[in-house]
């Protein structure tokens, strides 16, 4: 698989669709697939919808049959729109990966320049672009630069970078442009710790409060919350492993500051977990996910109901390595389902990837011929 590592989960009972049909009602849910114009048809290419507005306008990015990825924008009637900053790379692997849109329909996400540097990117619901978001300490290299993964409701974006000796710090740009780089007091200096943000995630609330990962010096994953006002905590879900390379992936952090993500166990198993505002964990497992190695539960998204709980999507690995999506609502009901005409082979399968205040969701699924197409998923 291409950008996405791992994703989420959580508990209680399970109603199963399992393969809603193509731009058709199961119950009050309506699924729709798209294409970006200029998608390739190859293998590992094709659409990959990432973010969700409250408006229902969908954000992500395709690659070509050049392997040249751009980014695109796909509005609530179903019009898409492809982009690309200026000076964006046009070889293979470079272009544009979009990660997110907030409410006014602002977009962020990196893109790769011909020399392999990657840069932020801001693009303004007019289509114009920001000037390049480029941390001051970002290194100059190939392979090192910013990645901006999040902007909230008031145009202030987060992200990551990589210096110079390829040690990731993250960083938030506030409307003005002004960047502030910060790191969590135990990430390590090494070539691949540090700090990082998932690319495809709401990793940065209207507060300013922000949420991710860092690699400590043992190469062990723990996750942290940055307050608005700078604080930074650090902690582990319960049953995380401590070994070298066991991953703990902080992914979404909503308005009341309720964190979803995953984590890998000891016996490289995923489970996917909340964390409560105040601290406490929630952990549970989908019906259907595998118990094997790199099997199980992920989470990548969480919105808010008024109720005691929010929604929460992502995807869970059954124990043929297959990929489904499940979406858990506030009465704890688990709703598992898969798009018609997702790959059921080892890898393959549904990616939902985000949710807005209305339910509705997007991703992406990866068909047997193992190319990408987006879907919507309406309530």
């Amino acid at each position: 698989m291409k950008r996405i590592g791992i994703l989420m989960l959580i508990l209680f009972s399970c109603l199963a669709f399992a393969g809603w049909p193509q731009a058709q009602a199961q119950g009050k849910h309506t699924i729709t697939t798209f294409d970006a114009p200029g998608a390739g048809t190859g293998v590992f290419q094709g659409t990959e919808a990432s973010s969700i507005n409250p408006a229902g306008a969908i954000t992500g990015f395709y690659t070509d049959s050049k392997n040249v990825n751009h980014g695109f924008v796909r509005d609530p009637n179903g019009t898409i729109t492809v982009f690309d900053p200026p000076d964006v790379g046009k070889g293979h692997g470079q272009g544009t990966t979009a990660a997110n849109i907030n409410s006014a329909g602002a977009i962020t996400g990196y893109y790769v320049d011909s020399s392999n540097i990657s840069h932020g990117f801001l693009r303004y619901p007019d289509g114009t672009f920001a000037p390049p978001i480029d941390a001051p300490d970002a290194g100059k290299g190939p392979f090192q630069g910013t990645n901006a993964t999040s902007i909230n409701t008031t145009g202030v974006i987060a992200g990551f970078y990589t210096d110079s000796n390829r040690v990731n710090h993250g960083f938030l740009r506030d409307p003005g442009g002004t960047i502030t780089e910060f790191d969590p007091p135990d990430a390590g200096k090494g070539p691949g710790q540090g700090t990082q943000m998932f690319w495809f995630a709401h990793n940065i609330n209207p507060a300013g409060a922000i949420t991710g990962y860092y690699v400590d010096s043992s190469n062990v994953s723990h996750g942290f919350l940055r307050d608005p006002n700078g604080t930074i905590t650090e902690w582990d879900p319960p049953g995380a492993g401590q070994g070298p390379n066991l991953i703990v992936h902080v992914n979404s952090i909503n308005p009341e500051g309720w964190i979803v993500g995953t984590y890998e166990d000891a016996l490289n198993r995923y489970h996917g977990f909340v964390r409560r505002p105040h601290g406490r964990f929630n952990e549970g497992e989908v019906p259907g996910a595998g118990t094997g190695y790199h099997q199980g539960t992920a989470g990548f998204d969480i919105n808010f109901d008024i109720t005691p709980e929010p929604t929460i999507i992502g995807p869970f690995i059954d124990s043929n390595n297959v990929w489904h999506a499940y979406v858990r609502t506030a009465d704890g009901k688990i709703t598992e389902f898969d798009v018609a005409g997702a790959g059921k082979g080892s890898g393959q399968g549904t990616y939902p990837l985000g949710i807005n205040p209305e339910r509705a969701l997007t991703g992406f699924y990866l068909d047997a011929s193992n190319v990408y197409h987006g879907f919507v998923v309406m309530p």
